[in-house]
């Protein structure tokens, strides 16, 4: 039924597109002037009758769980839910949830029964009930608009007011969901630093956030140093900035100022491609090549590697920041001007001395813009990492060793049925506030060098 309702709405403002045009279109065949094309006025009755529309049919989406769940609950036997806890309720709901979805595991209670029954006939109401409010707001949007084709309708202007209001809407809902993202962090990190002093926290060098089971377990209370999980996360950025910031700069150098158009062609695509590569597949990547060709040299060479090593999960990361900067250094040097380009050739230098002396310097605050863009894009990365680098947090600065980052122990720590009012599950929103002040640091410290160090030519 909501995927008729999503149609019937698509129907209705194509429809009233049509419909619209085609009224303005007879005005203008009788010979009156328009004020606004006959296009406006099709797109204002589509704009019409899909905004409104549209905004209930999310908002219906929205809480018709809610209350569909809050009216089955009601209508339990009073003896069923006497003496039950919020976590036990959510039980019963579930349970009648899933054989109201056609699963059913055992035999049932009757009142289970009737109340899945009661479920499902409030679902096929709710659904009839949509698709009859589409249709009935949908036409009724339709025959608004419809009546208010006239040739002094300024309908250019209302269709841009209704677009200006989506935006100005779109806009205000990117804004509250990052407040909101901030806010839950700052909230949870906050509950956290009241359990594990913040000095520990961020001065600490061990990282072993255990939970005690029991109320004499001494062993098990956790240490939440984060130096060693903030230092394997370096050590790894490090290592891919190594490999992708020479490959980046000195591939996009090429094409832009020494490969052939034809060369080009053929070579930027392909080096894009990595950009579109899953990061779960460059983890396998580094699981099932990488690593144990670095074992493989470890054992022929004699040097200690281990299993897991920042090495290559340093390496593979690197291979996928070598698009993103090299886009960035492509992008930069071609806003440089023509004018400098061709002014270094003809005072004698050479294609190379013209790149080094004249183009790098000019494009340097987008390139060093783009890398340190890429560095917060291999803070944050995760998929590697986790598959690639380890668990155990060490102190070491060793990229052969196993370590661990902030990503992998986010991951880890949220994973399983602990209670988010422990230590250890809390750590993970202290470990994502850090991060999230890192990363919002070097992009920062990247707009300001653009601003700072750009010029502007005529």
């Amino acid at each position: 039924m909501t995927t008729a309702a999503f149609m019937i709405l698509l129907a209705g403002t194509v429809g009233a597109y049509l419909l619209n045009r085609h009224a303005a279109e007879q005005i203008r065949n009788r010979g009156a002037r328009l004020h606004s094309l006959a296009g406006f006025h099709g797109l204002y009755g589509a704009l019409l009758v899909a905004v409104p529309t549209l905004v209930v049919v999310l908002v219906w989406l929205l809480v018709e769980g809610a209350v569909i769940d809050r009216l089955v609950m009601s209508g339990l036997p009073a003896a069923a839910l006497d003496g039950l806890g919020a976590g036990e309720r959510q039980l019963i709901l579930s349970e009648i949830t899933q054989l109201a979805g056609g699963r059913q595991f055992g035999q049932p209670q009757p009142w289970v029964l009737e109340a899945a029954a009661r479920m499902v006939r409030l679902r096929l109401a709710s659904d009839v009930l949509l698709v009859a409010t589409v249709l009935a707001l949908g036409g009724g949007m339709a025959v608004l608009a419809w009546r208010r084709v006239s040739p002094d309708f300024r309908a250019r202007q209302q269709a841009e007011r209704i677009v200006n209001g989506l935006m100005v809407f779109c806009s205000t809902i990117a804004i509250f969901t990052t407040v909101g993202i901030v806010a839950s962090l700052v909230f949870e990190t906050g509950r956290f630093l009241a359990m594990i002093p913040w000095t520990e926290f961020l001065l600490g060098t061990r990282w072993e956030p255990q939970m005690a089971i029991r109320a004499d377990q001494i062993a098990a209370q956790g240490s939440f140093g984060v130096i060693p999980v903030f230092l394997g996360t370096m050590v790894i950025t490090v290592v891919a900035l190594v490999v992708a910031v020479p490959v980046g700069l000195f591939s996009a150098i090429y094409l832009n100022e020494f490969a052939s158009p034809r060369t080009r062609r053929m070579v930027k695509p392909v080096l894009e491609i990595l950009a579109g590569v899953p990061t779960v597949v460059y983890g396998f990547f580094a699981v099932l090549t990488i690593a144990p060709a670095l074992r493989e040299f470890g054992a022929a060479t004699g040097l200690p590697i281990a299993p897991n090593t920042a090495l290559a999960a340093g390496l593979v990361m690197g291979v996928m920041l070598i698009p993103f900067i090299s886009s960035f250094t492509d992008d930069a040097l071609t806003a440089v001007p023509r004018s400098l380009r061709d002014g270094a050739l003809a005072l004698g230098a050479t294609r190379a001395e013209t790149v080094m002396n004249v183009l790098f310097p000019a494009a340097i605050p987008g390139i060093v813009g783009g890398i340190l863009l890429a560095v917060s894009r291999a803070v944050g990365e995760t998929m590697i990492v986790v598959m690639a680098a380890g668990l155990i947090a060490k102190l070491t600065l060793n990229p052969l060793d196993s370590v661990t980052t902030v990503t992998v122990q986010i991951v880890t720590l949220l994973i399983g049925d602990t209670a988010f009012d422990s230590p250890k599950t809390l750590a993970a929103f202290a470990l994502g506030m850090l991060l999230f002040v890192v990363t919002l640091a070097i992009n920062v410290l990247a707009l300001r060098i653009v601003r700072k160090y750009r010029e502007i030519y005529d």
